[in-house]
């Protein structure tokens, strides 16, 4: 995620290289065709005002679309950050409470205090892992045990197979009495919301915007890096400013460029480029939070913004 607020231009047209690099071109040949008199054709102004128009109803609407994307995700995560939180202080206090009414053993409810919520941070690096199709799943070894790991690595969809080992640890506490025979009640639904959290951004990240407006997008723009220097070179060549044909073209074009892209990267938020979703900060949040509930002080470092990104 950028969090700064100025950027590097050289980035910026490093991304739109082709669009500007073929405005640039396609603005130079006209402007010196009509100079020498090879090309007489010109258009009026009102062809380009029209298609940028379009362009930019076009543009407007997919980058709206993909902001709005971008937000459900983060706000995903931020529900998967909450519950978290939520689900690991039920699980501390409900085995606390067997403890002090005497249904379990310091030694036993400490076992599963930790099992429980080390998984659900697996959970979150899971899923992590998951929606970038990355396969460092080395990082979670320490948070599983040595054999709920082998088989975790042999799981298709390896987060739901977390909760479901974290559902079935908890019927099986409450047969112990570990946990009371009510406390499911309240924790059931949080399991059940990451479940849903998850097939949210399942959806998100296997489920493109329509790709007619990507296409549509793209060939009205390229028309109109096509248009805009035959709108252009007829006007400034009477006011005797036709050598302002090519800087011209590129700025109008730079701006269209620009607004196209951002639509673009904003489009898919899980696949570890600079303005996607912060899942490994956010993973991180979690870990350090959940493991201060346990009262540890050995807590990963807080990860912060680098060079503006947030990763």
């Amino acid at each position: 995620m950028i969090v700064k607020k100025n950027f590097d231009l050289r980035i910026v047209f490093w991304n739109i290289r082709y669009e500007t690099g073929i405005t640039l071109l396609i603005a130079t040949t006209i402007w010196l065709l009509h100079k020498y008199e090879a090309l007489e054709i010109a258009l009026p102004f009102s062809v380009a005002a029209i298609l940028g128009s379009a362009l930019a109803i076009f543009i407007a609407f997919r980058n709206q679309s993909a902001y709005g994307r971008w937000w459900e995700a983060r706000t995903i995560w931020g529900g998967i950050i909450n519950n978290s939180r939520i689900f690991a202080r039920q699980i501390i206090a409900n085995t606390d409470n067997a403890v002090a009414i005497g249904k379990a053993t310091p030694e036993i409810a400490e076992a599963y205090k930790k099992e429980m919520v080390y998984r659900q941070i697996a959970f979150a690096h899971a899923l992590r892992l998951h929606l970038r199709r990355q396969n460092s799943w080395e990082e979670l070894q320490h948070l599983l045990d040595k054999e709920e790991f082998e088989l975790f690595k042999k799981a298709q969809n390896k987060p739901n197979m977390l909760l479901h080992t974290q559902g079935i640890r908890l019927k099986e506490a409450m047969r112990i009495e570990l946990l009371g025979a009510f406390d499911n009640i309240s924790m059931e639904p949080n399991l059940a919301a990451f479940n849903n959290w998850q097939g949210a951004c399942e959806r998100i990240k296997n489920t493109p915007l329509p790709r007619n407006y990507h296409y549509f997008t793209r060939l009205f723009l390229y028309t109109f890096i096509f248009i805009i220097p035959f709108c252009l070179v007829g006007d400034f060549t009477k006011m005797g400013i036709d050598y302002l044909v090519p800087p011209v073209s590129f700025l109008l074009c730079f701006v269209f460029s620009v607004m196209n892209r951002v639509g673009e990267i904003n489009e898919e938020p899980f696949e570890d480029h600079i303005q996607d979703i912060p899942m490994t900060a956010l993973c991180n949040t979690i870990e350090r939070d959940l493991k201060e509930q346990l009262r540890e002080t050995d807590l990963p470092k807080k990860l912060e913004p680098v060079n503006g990104y947030l990763f």
